[in-house]
Order: structure tokens, then sequence, then C-alpha cells
């Protein structure tokens, strides 16, 4: 049982490979940050000198994070090489199953203004012919900003990969969050606010977009669940419970005891106004046991 993990110095990365080896499996970690570029792997020649793997979880991505989405459009063009890459490496070199990480991004942000208020589904709501249906006709799909376009490109190259014959799932995780996540994500900035005790306490948009935040532990025995199944669904990896960014801040803030006066920057990226998934066919095969509470205090200890 060898795997290897893309995007290993990731925290998806980090945490699906400490699972993977507390399971049994040998795995190779493979992250630019510890000098070994997904590409390299990719673009080897010969199948003779290939490492043949029975999990190829690919979580390799460069910079997902809200103002990288917003503010940094290089990264479009390396996530595309990437995903691509992988899928003709895997395809060409006869790998064994391919758990490929999509995003709730690849969602059309038309859906997600929140008024009214759905969860995401995977069979109504994402279609990768381009096109969505609605009440009075069809709309054409735009997902969020570059990186859900190349999330939603990631998961059209996947039906073809499975079309040659390679066992790929896919998932589309929500707002991941741990405890060791980077302060470049909104979960962790937030809650290191709190215990910094900062008072002006600063909220990028205006506190009132909704996410469905689920923790990170959930997220990696989910995905693994899914792929375990073998089903060639997309799944979201979700709560079906949504929090505003103010919740989650107010929160945070009563658990050390702070009473900060709260500052929203309208002019910060704030992303779309509703994302929460809809959990039922997760709840097929996993449900998430990390409440948002528990999460926060958590990574406040």
């Amino acid at each position: 049982m060898r795997a290897l993990v893309t995007g290993s110095a990731g925290l998806v990365g980090r945490h699906v490979s400490a699972e993977l080896e507390r399971r049994g499996w040998v795995v190779d970690r493979c992250d630019i940050l510890s000098g070994w570029d997904a590409l390299d792997v990719f673009r080897q020649g010969g199948n003779d000198c290939i490492q043949h793997y029975g999990l190829v979880v690919h979580a390799a991505a460069s910079s997902p994070h809200r103002a990288a989405i917003d503010g940094e459009p290089q990264h479009f063009a390396r996530n595309l090489q990437l995903d691509s890459a992988m899928f003709d490496w895997a395809v060409r070199t006869g790998q064994g199953r391919v758990l490929y990480l999509s995003s709730s991004a690849a969602y059309p942000v038309d859906l997600q203004s929140g008024q009214p208020q759905r969860r995401l589904n995977e069979y109504c709501d994402l279609d990768l012919d381009g096109w969505v249906p609605v009440d009075d006709g069809w709309y054409q799909m735009t997902p969020d900003a570059n990186y859900g376009w190349t999330k939603f490109i990631g998961e059209r190259l996947a039906e073809q990969a499975r079309a040659a014959g390679l066992p790929v799932t896919v998932v589309r995780p929500f707002s991941g969050y741990g405890e060791d996540q980077a302060e470049d994500f909104p979960f962790r900035a937030l809650v290191e606010r709190a215990r910094r005790r900062e008072d002006p306490f600063v909220i990028w948009g205006d506190g009132n977009q909704v996410r469905d935040w689920i923790h990170i532990d959930d997220v990696v025995a989910g995905m693994l669940a899914v792929a375990e199944s073998g089903t060639e669904e997309p799944v979201n990896l979700c709560t079906g419970v949504g929090w505003s960014m103010a919740e989650l801040a107010h929160i945070a803030c009563d658990l050390v005891g702070h009473k900060p006066r709260f500052e929203y920057l309208a002019d910060k990226p704030a992303g779309v106004a509703y994302r929460v998934g809809d959990p039922a066919r997760f709840h097929e095969h996993y449900k998430p046991t990390v409440t948002l509470a528990e999460g926060i205090a958590r990574s406040l200890r």
C-alpha cells in the first residue's frame, strides 16, 4: 500500500499524509516547498522508472486563498498545468485510484448570492458541459474566479481520465480549517485576532459572508471514505450548516473573553455572499463529527 500525496506541505496534504501513514500506507510526500515539485514527477519519461501507486491524492495548488484568488491571476496557469500534467501522467503510467481535490469554488457564483439561501447540490448545481437549469431556462456556468475555473476544468479532465480507464474520485471541499492552518485563510486569521485580543477587530467585507466550515479531521476522514467507496460521482465535503464571518469572530472572542470594536473592510476581498453545501451525498459515506465551536476551541488551545 503505497500512496503519493502532492501538496503535502499544505493543510490537507499534511493531514491526509499523516492519516494514511496511521492506516499503514507508505506515503511519498511531494511538495514544492520541500524541494520536490509535483511537475517533476509528472514529467518523468518511460514507465519502467516510475513508481506505481495504489492511491494518488492530488492536493497540490498554488495559493488557493482569497487574496491570491482575487489578486494574483498568475496562479491560474500554474494550477491548470499541475492538474493536466497529473492526469496525463496517471493515465500514461497506469496509476491506481486518483483522489482529486476539486473545490466548492467550482459552483456557479450566481447561485451563491444568498437570495434565496440554497445549499449547493452536486446533482443540480454544477454541470460540466457548462450550463445549469433554472426555473426560467438555462444560464451559463461561472465558477468563482480563476481558481474556480481551474477546478471546473480539473473535473472535466477527471472525466476524460476516467473514460481512459483511470479510477478517479472527485471531492469538493467547502471551507476546510484546522489548528495549524496558515493565517492567509479566514478561519485562522479570525481566531488569531481573537487570541491576540486585537481591538479594533478587523473583518474583511461586511462580515455577513456565510461559509460551510468543516474541520480538517472531517475533510480527511470524509475524502478517504469517499475514495474507498469507489463512487464515480463528485461529492461535497461539507456540513450543510452556514456560519458568517462575523459569527465566527464573535464565537472566538467570547471564548477568550474579548469584547472588541469590530471594523469591517469593504475594500478587501470578501468572496461570494453564501456558500453552503448540501451534505446528503456526503452522508452516504461519512458524517462530520467536529462542530464549529469545538474547532474554534481546539485552535484557541
